[in-house]
């Protein structure tokens, strides 16, 4: 039997899982490693961290399986998008890696605007300069860190260091590129222009790719490390959301998915180059060849709940680990007792600032509404609600932008509640389903792997074959009509704090 390899390098953990050709999961495994938060607002890992979260990862599923290595036909990476993870010479990594949800490049974001001209960048590179992208942590890294920026001679994402570990080849593809602000989007290749005006060499970057093109071959030393066979393909991959969209079959148009993992995300499929102007939604290319895609990405959905657990659910932690069940379950039969809008109490989940649709790393986390009779249960649903509207305010820009949403997929850790998909549903006003496996980017990964080693004749073709839809929620008129008026009052609040947020931010 053949099999193709899909490793997802998330922020929490590396996931790696061994798929048949039809898509099932034969083998899953999973490596944590460290978030490290040395200022309020940063986030960095150590990209040496990586490395042998992957050997790990892939020596437990070939080992779980009892798969020969030869049998493995090609591996995909997908990964999270926008980390700077920079090297010398001879490869050695200079620093810890600057993660997508690390706010402190406002300064150089404003820099790259003044440059390049808003306009500009966003004809160029589809998006505006943001502080999650990759382009302003290089200048920062430059500015505050030269004796780094000297010896630097390589740029890579985070995916794309782990492709350099198995095949020794510095590349990129184009779906995690777009999200550099060195892209030109339209044009699927590095901007010159963009680069030029900031002065960043261009051998520094990794050669381009379509997703599913085969990028090098597992060298001897990364076989010996992870136990694949010498040879075995690497194809491009693709950043995290772009890889989950294969592996939730949005590579048509009307497709979308919404994941609610550590981040936010919504992802629509689009055959052409849709930008909006005020840059609120990122315009990406798709790891479909010759497609595109719009995203919007909201930084500390997940994380919102997580962090609620952490610091306020230790009761439901402890009770949950004795009776071998999920802490989040425990949290959420509390949220189900407080009733829609948790009894008045509204939540705005900007704990790292905010990317879609507002834009601004100064925003902060707040619970509006507050008072003595607030339980943990209305606490808890108000994080849930908040967000939820977070995503249904992206959404709105998808539908202003003319960019059809008919076809909802759920995905990420959040995607699995029942509860908060049927609240997805009803807040978005359309149908939200799931997919059978939840294995989204990791499979989007192997899809794209198995086009590169010839299993499947298109993205599309390895969709059709791997990909099936599970159960849909029907969103509740009822209810629909009573999240509205949150929803508004959600809307409105951002405006009112937003000084305030820049103020405390200049405290």
């Amino acid at each position: 039997m053949d099999f193709l390899l899909g490793i997802d390098l998330g922020t929490s953990g590396t996931k790696t899982v061994l798929f048949d050709l039809s898509g099932t999961p034969v083998a899953s495994h999973t490596a944590e490693y460290p978030l490290y938060q040395p200022r309020n607002g940063w986030a960095e890992q150590d990209p040496h961290d990586w490395w042998p979260a992957v050997q790990e990862t892939i020596q437990a599923v070939l080992a779980r399986s009892g798969a020969e290595p030869s049998a493995v036909k090609g591996v995909g990476i997908s990964g999270q998008m926008h980390g700077l993870v920079m090297l010398d010479a001879q490869g050695h990594v200079q620093r810890n890696a600057i993660l997508w949800c690390d706010g402190r490049t406002q300064a150089q974001c404003d820099e790259i605007t003044a440059k390049l001209g808003a306009d500009k960048l966003l004809a160029l590179s589809a998006n505006p300069a943001l502080p999650g992208f990759t382009a302003g942590k290089i200048l920062w890294v430059r500015e505050n860190e030269p004796e780094i920026y000297e010896k630097c001679r390589h740029i890579l994402l985070p995916k794309d260091y782990i492709r350099y570990k198995l095949t020794g080849e510095f590349a990129t593809e184009v779906s995690d590129a777009s999200g550099m602000n060195l892209l030109d989007v339209p044009k699927r290749a590095w901007s010159g222009e963009i680069l030029s005006a900031l002065d960043i060499d261009p051998t520094w970057l990794g050669r381009m790719y379509e997703s599913c093109e085969v990028t090098g071959a597992v060298t001897a030393a990364a076989a010996e490390a992870t136990g694949l066979a010498p040879g075995t393909i690497v194809v491009g991959g693709a950043g995290d959301n772009a890889a989950a969209a294969i592996g939730t079959g949005v590579v048509e148009t009307g497709r979308a998915f919404t994941t609610l993992g550590t981040s936010g995300v919504i992802f629509a499929h689009a055959d052409e180059v849709t930008i909006d102007p005020k840059g609120r939604v990122h315009t990406f290319c798709s790891a479909v060849p010759g497609k595109w895609t719009v995203m919007s990405c909201t930084l500390a959905a997940g994380l919102s709940l997580q962090w609620f657990r952490n610091q306020f659910c230790a009761a439901e932690r402890e009770a949950a680990a004795g009776m071998g069940a999920d802490p989040y379950e425990l949290m959420t039969a509390q949220a189900q007792r407080s009733p829609i809008g948790a009894n008045r109490l509204l939540y705005l989940p900007y704990l790292m600032g905010e990317r879609s649709p507002l834009l601004d790393s100064d925003a902060r986390g707040a619970f509006v509404g507050l008072s003595a009779i607030h339980t943990k249960g209305d606490l808890i649903r108000a994080v849930m609600e908040g967000v939820a509207y977070s995503q249904r305010q992206c959404l709105d820009v998808f539908r202003e932008m003319g960019v059809d949403v008919s076809d909802m997929a759920a995905c990420g850790g959040g995607g699995r509640s029942p509860f908060w998909r049927q609240m997805l549903a009803d807040v978005y006003g359309c149908p939200v389903k799931t997919i059978a496996s939840a294995e989204g980017p990791a499979l989007g990964a192997a899809i794209l792997a198995g086009v590169g080693a010839g299993v499947y004749a298109s993205v599309s073709e390895g969709c059709a074959a791997a990909v099936r839809s599970g159960e849909g929620q029907q969103p509740v008129p009822e209810s629909s009509g009573a999240y509205e008026p949150f929803y508004h009052l959600y809307r409105g609040l951002y405006p009112a704090l937003r000084d305030s947020f820049h103020t405390l931010a200049a405290l």
